[in-house]
């Protein structure tokens, strides 16, 4: 997926403009989270972001880029990111990551949050793609956590990647696929290290919004596109799972923009109170 060319930094107008975006991709979100079941299609899932998006006003932004015609990515259990929607059936024990974003006047947003599909005759299956779920979540919300103290954008990286191996097991964070900033554009630049780099990356001011977007594996961070020329899948066939959210940084804090409650109960872990845009 390309990246747009608009500037890293917005104004405070714009990212006043940018609240509703956030708003209707989290709304997208939360109805597709509740439909998560076994037996229900990805195709399913796709069609009820669709008509959230829609219903507010918005368009599925990821039907913006090139090639790709639905609302959502829905990526399972071996499947990193960019999973397509189709008549695959979702079962019990299966680990589901759903990424959505929604464009509304010219302005994007962009999550995603991965779940475990109850299976009571798979306790074990279920409790290891839990864990591998949580270490994922706990990295995205240490990154933006540490976005509110940042000098400089790749200092996340760091706290994203200490945050995963705090979970005592061995997950890789993949390095292929990374965060970016967004705005007019659903990718634009900086790109966003979900692991440490030398590089000290653009500086954390006012204005900067990015999308964070950690991608877990279990076993090895290597992975290859399918035939359909967009899901990324582990080399290994072991599982993963994908947490985004889209932040902004202003002049009195940050507020994740599709988080419904600016993101108040994912960061109150690491002491970090999100201060709505003015």
């Amino acid at each position: 997926m390309a990246f747009g060319k608009s500037g890293i930094y917005k104004t405070p107008a714009e990212l006043r403009l940018m609240m509703e975006p956030g708003r209707v991709t989290a709304a997208s979100l939360a109805a597709v989270r509740a439909a998560i079941r076994p037996g229900v299609t990805t195709l399913e899932l796709d069609a009820i972001a669709e008509s959230v998006i829609r219903s507010a006003g918005g368009v599925p932004n990821f039907m913006k880029e090139p090639g790709y015609h639905h609302t959502l990515c829905v990526s399972v259990n071996d499947e990193v990111v960019h999973g397509v929607p189709g008549p695959r059936v979702i079962r019990a024990g299966d680990i589901v990551s759903v990424d959505s974003g929604a464009e509304l006047g010219g302005w994007n947003g962009d999550a995603a949050f991965t779940v475990v599909v109850p299976d009571p005759a798979r306790p074990e299956v279920v409790a290891s793609r839990r864990q591998l779920a949580e270490a994922a979540e706990r990295g995205l919300w240490a990154g933006i956590a540490a976005l509110a103290s940042a000098r400089r954008l790749n200092e996340i990286g760091g706290a994203i990647e200490d945050a995963v191996e705090s979970s005592g097991t061995r997950f890789g964070i993949l390095e292929d696929y990374v965060g970016h900033g967004i705005g007019r554009s659903m990718h634009e630049d900086p790109p966003v290290f979900n692991y440490r780099v030398r590089q000290n990356g653009p500086e954390v001011k006012p204005g900067l919004v990015v999308a964070i977007e950690p991608m877990v594996v279990r076993g090895t961070i290597d992975t290859h596109v399918l035939g359909d020329d967009w899901t990324v899948s582990t080399d290994d066939g072991a599982d993963a799972a994908h947490w985004e959210h889209s932040v902004a940084v202003h002049a009195d804090g940050l507020w994740v923009l599709t988080a419904e409650d600016g993101g108040a109960a994912g960061l109150a872990p690491f002491g970090v109170v999100p201060v709505a845009i003015a």
